[in-house]
């Protein structure tokens, strides 16, 4: 079936007038303490996150290469690969145990492969123009790493003297003391080896809002002495975690100051979830987006999703979350201030939580949304509007009914309206006014109209 889709895509891209190529003006950069540079090839971002344990039946890297032309195709430039390292024994939750249990830093997983098959899987995407980045685990060890005996004093203690996980929860993994210089410089170490040995363009950190700051801002700087690197933090400065005691969260990490590219948007995605079940109303969105805005200057963005390997095995699919609003809400996501990104399994409308700590396959069922992603990454990577990290773009809800989410991009002449229904009635928006907008692939694809209808549970995007 993607076979026969595939061509049409294509012709919906090339037949639909598109913005005339804009030339970027300079914009002065965020104020400080807002310092950081990011990779020049993060500008377009669009990330993908692989779980290769799930991603194909021999869960290795050298079955995933495979679906690199498909992922380039599909408008992905930057692939997560969750950890690659050999995960703890001791305490193991279910067959294969968490991907983020480590229990050597510096060695491959037998279960996804070699070390060659590593530097050959990175190396196949560097040859597509796809950057890949390394999901880190500096926060906690497993309970049979050697640097538990090796270094007894790089680990938290309780009143007793006894090793302590990070959340009471998290019991196949002990919590690393940050106070320690040694520990600080072996993490860091321990990252710059996957950039130089493997060639990873940087990482994702696992709960980074739980490891000092200050380590992180050191450790980009080492980094970038290799080559400039994209981090993304698991993080979110509007949203305190569930699993921390109250009391715990601060607002104020200050990640995106001189640490991380972006950090998770999970304030929205919660938010995203209430609207698709009818918990809470579109008249939030207003607030939430004056929150971001107070938080961070213009240029400073937050990565949007709908699921991930998380939100996939403990909340559920987006089709158990959102139900006939998963695509609306997708377009939403990918199309707002932000880097989007997709999760394995998305193109193929999977709808099954797959397990965390064991084998579990995802069934590709022939890619049924692969062209769906495909437009939305696609207009992501090639609108002037869209630019990740842009000062100067241009964003504001615009008015519409109760239920309807409806937003515009804009970067000089060039815009984007994004209108996504989330009740089940068709609705009617006024389109801002100008030039006669011309809708790209939802419900009026091909059309030129001043306003739009959309059916129920049904997106437009016009530009």
């Amino acid at each position: 079936m993607l076979s026969r889709l595939l061509p049409l895509l294509g012709l919906l891209l090339t037949a639909c007038p598109g913005p005339r190529p804009a030339v970027q003006t300079a914009c002065p950069p965020p104020p400080a303490p807002f310092t950081l540079r990011h990779p020049a090839w993060a500008d377009t971002a669009a990330l993908y996150q692989i779980n290769q344990r799930q991603y194909t039946p021999e869960g290795t890297f050298r079955a995933i290469e495979p679906h690199l032309d498909r992922l380039q195709k599909m408008g992905v430039s930057v692939l997560w690969l969750m950890p690659v390292q050999p995960i703890g024994r001791l305490k193991r939750k279910g067959t294969l145990g968490s991907q983020y249990s480590i229990r050597d830093y510096r060695a491959v997983n037998p279960e996804f492969g070699t070390m060659a098959d590593l530097r050959h899987f990175i190396k196949e995407a560097h040859r597509r123009r796809m950057h890949v980045i390394l999901d880190w685990v500096a926060n906690h060890s497993s309970w049979d790493n050697a640097l538990v005996q090796q270094h007894p004093d790089w680990y938290t203690r309780d009143a007793k003297g006894g090793l302590v996980p990070p959340v009471a929860d998290w019991q196949d993994v002990v919590d690393f003391d940050y106070r320690r210089p040694a520990l600080r410089q072996y993490m860091t170490e321990s990252m710059k080896f996957w950039v130089t040995e493997a060639g990873f363009d940087g990482f994702r950190a696992d709960v980074a809002g739980l490891v000092p700051t200050d380590f992180w801002e050191t450790s980009r700087a080492e980094l970038n002495k290799i080559k400039p690197v994209f981090m993304l933090a698991e993080w979110d400065e509007l949203h305190s975690p569930p699993f921390l005691p109250k009391g715990v969260f601060t607002p104020h990490t200050h990640l995106l100051e001189k640490s991380f590219d972006a950090n998770y948007a999970l304030r929205l995605h919660y938010l995203l979830d209430s609207l698709a079940q009818g918990t809470k109303t579109t008249a939030a969105l207003p607030a939430y987006f004056a929150a971001e805005r107070r938080m961070y200057p213009p240029g400073v963005q937050l990565m949007n999703f709908t699921s991930s390997h998380d939100v996939n095995a403990w909340d559920g699919t987006e089709y158990e979350r959102l139900g006939p609003n998963a695509q609306p809400l997708a377009v939403v996501a990918a199309l707002l201030p932000g880097l989007p990104m997709v999760y394995s399994g998305q193109e193929a409308a999977l709808k099954k939580r797959l397990r965390f700590f064991d084998k579990d396959t995802i069934a590709w069922a022939d890619f049924p949304l692969q062209p769906f992603y495909t437009q939305l990454l696609r207009l992501h990577n090639r609108h002037p509007a869209l630019r990740n990290f842009d000062a100067c773009a241009g964003f504001r809800l615009l008015p519409a009914p109760p239920g309807v989410v409806a937003f515009e991009r804009r970067r000089g002449a060039a815009a984007v309206v994004v209108l996504a229904n989330l009740t089940d009635r068709p609705q009617a928006v006024a389109l801002p006014p100008g030039p006669a907008w011309h809708e790209l692939f939802g419900a009026a694809a091909g059309t030129t109209a001043p306003g739009a209808t959309l059916p129920p549970h049904g997106y437009q995007v016009w530009q």
